[in-house]
């Protein structure tokens, strides 16, 4: 398959702090940068851009030097974008940690990184203050932003008032963040991004969102994710909008945040989107203000969109990327409504993408335009916005980043002749059915279409002949109780029957659920991903106890 040349994408020699704010215009100093959700305290630019500069300026004095690494343990709150661009702008690396970490997870990744300082709040300063002694990070290097005595606090480092200062460094080479891959499907590596990385996917971003200076922005997705950090602190910032936090989701909060805030972009993760959906509770606040849900972290079914664009009355559009490319490869156009919302939409300006067969390693032929979409394969990616590698770990490097420069995503894709690319499933995912390939995620869309279903993930489980078989594991509504039923409207109850039977009247017959499970809540990740490894451990724990 011929390959076209993707778009010409300039990057200046750039770093992040330099393309954000060394280009501020006087009329958007006093402008609303950040809005605390909670409490609605704002943050003009002026302020924000004098709070970096101090906090870079007190960093380098204190003794952090260009390309010490920084570890930010910290939910979505205001001084987030302080901490995380003041240390970007002294030199320093940010490694940005999850919130829900245990100690040994927070101590196993500031070790990893050999980050030399910490910054964190006082509800996680617990763990964070074992997990640093763990790491040998001493007592004055652990920042409580909000104050714990026996450490400098936020405020402390601030009226150092001590001068920015000037530093040197290779955009191109010098790592900007230390973000750790999920560990869903192994153990957490540090991906690797410098400042060109992310200079080059917020122009990228730029090109395809058409996210403004009057928008005002809800920032639930948490920032120490790689779409919550290049999308909302990098990008968000960069087009002057508002970004209003939020550091933690709850429905009623997210809801009356978003009104209340009269939010006018919302970047969600899947889960967000089922909510929107379907709980009455959204029928109780206004939502008007809403233009643009955009979806990433985890693939969005069609009907779920539409369902969430008819409710809010809004333009509903996904992207799609990973840590490993800062995040974004591809996205929906907002202006594309002839674009099929189940889908990821184009590759972004300056970024190149291939399906590939598993097997052969071979381009899938793309069929002629009006021939629908390919067969599927792996997804490759090739751009500036992709990792320089994984650290310390040069063989998983190079098994996912190939001599050429291609990124092998591990996603299973199918593109049309327009250039439109669909995920269908993760490659370690996909279940062999008798020798078919079934993709969980096109079950789990199917399932979340019935009226009484809320959640739903499937996986592949051995059955008694020891062949793999599609099971799902179900949350169904709270006033659903056991029964039975399945017409087309929905049931008044449904069980175990009745959501085989929805699913096999809308799949081919392989593709049928054989197996189902009826739990209270669908393990996921922070970023939305559902943990498959989980829902396997509760099937082998089931089995042992059997």
């Amino acid at each position: 398959m011929a390959r076209p040349t993707p778009p010409a994408l300039e990057i200046p020699p750039l770093s992040v702090y330099q393309l954000l704010f060394d280009g501020l215009d006087e009329s958007d100093l006093d402008r609303v940068a950040l809005v605390d959700g909670p409490t609605g305290d704002e943050t003009s630019y002026r302020a924000l851009v004098a709070q970096i500069d101090a906090l870079a300026g007190s960093l380098a004095a204190r003794g952090l030097a260009v390309g010490d690494r920084v570890g930010i343990l910290c939910p979505n709150v205001p001084a987030f974008a302080t901490v995380f661009h003041g240390v970007l702008r002294a030199g320093g690396t940010a490694t940005t940690i999850n919130s829900l970490y245990t100690v040994a997870e927070i101590a196993n990744q500031l070790s990893s990184a050999r980050a030399t300082w910490l910054f964190t709040v006082s509800p996680l300063y617990p763990q964070a203050h074992e997990a640093a002694t763990a790491a040998g990070i001493p007592d004055d290097r652990l920042v409580v932003i909000d104050g714990v005595t026996g450490h400098p606090s936020l405020s402390d480092l601030l009226f150092d008032r001590a001068a920015a200062p000037d530093v040197s460094f290779d955009p191109a080479t010098h790592l900007a963040v230390l973000p750790y891959s999920s560990g869903t499907t192994g153990h957490p590596k540090g991906v690797m991004l410098t400042h060109r990385n992310l200079v080059a996917n917020v122009l990228q971003c730029q090109e395809v969102i058409p996210l403004g200076r009057d928008d005002r922005v809800l920032a639930v997705l948490p920032f120490f994710h790689i779409y919550g950090m290049s999308v909302l602190l990098d990008f968000a910032l960069l087009k002057r909008a508002a970004l209003v936090t939020m550091p933690k989701f709850d429905l009623a909060d997210f809801l009356r945040t978003v009104s209340e805030q009269r939010c006018t972009w919302v970047f969600i993760a899947p889960p967000i989107a089922v909510a929107l959906a379907k709980h009455p509770l959204v029928a109780e606040y206004d939502l008007s203000n809403v233009e643009v849900v955009f979806s990433g972290a985890a693939p969005l079914d069609r009907s779920l969109a539409e369902a969430v664009a008819e409710r809010l009355g809004c333009v509903v559009c996904q992207g799609y990327g990973m840590t490993e490319t800062s995040p974004v490869t591809n996205v929906i156009p907002v202006s594309r409504s002839d674009v099929d919302r189940s889908s990821i939409g184009f590759a972004v300006p300056g970024t190149e993408c291939r399906v590939v067969d598993p097997e052969s390693g071979h381009d899938v032929r793309v069929p002629r335009r009006g021939r629908g979409p390919s067969a599927p394969g792996e997804l490759l990616v090739r751009g500036p916005q992709v990792m320089t590698g994984y650290l310390d770990d040069e063989e998983a490097t190079a098994r996912t980043i190939d001599p050429e420069g291609w990124l092998h995503t591990g996603d299973i894709a199918t593109v049309d002749a327009a250039g439109v690319f669909t995920i269908v499933d993760r490659l370690k995912e996909l279940i062999k059915y008798k020798g078919y390939q079934v993709a969980p995620a096109v079950l789990e869309a199917v399932l979340l279409a019935h009226p009484q279903i809320t959640d739903a993930a499937v996986i592949g489980v051995p059955d008694d002949d020891g062949q793999e078989v599609p099971k799902a594991f179900v949350v169904r509504r709270a006033e659903t109780g056991a029964g039975s039923g399945g017409g087309a409207d929905g049931p008044a109850v449904v069980d175990e029957a009745a959501v085989i039977e929805w699913v096999q009247d809308r799949v081919a017959p392989h593709e049928k659920v054989r197996l189902v499970e009826f739990v209270d809540a669908i393990p996921k990740s922070t970023s939305g991903k559902i943990l498959r490894k989980d829902l396997r451990a509760r099937v082998g724990r089931h089995a042992a106890l059997t």
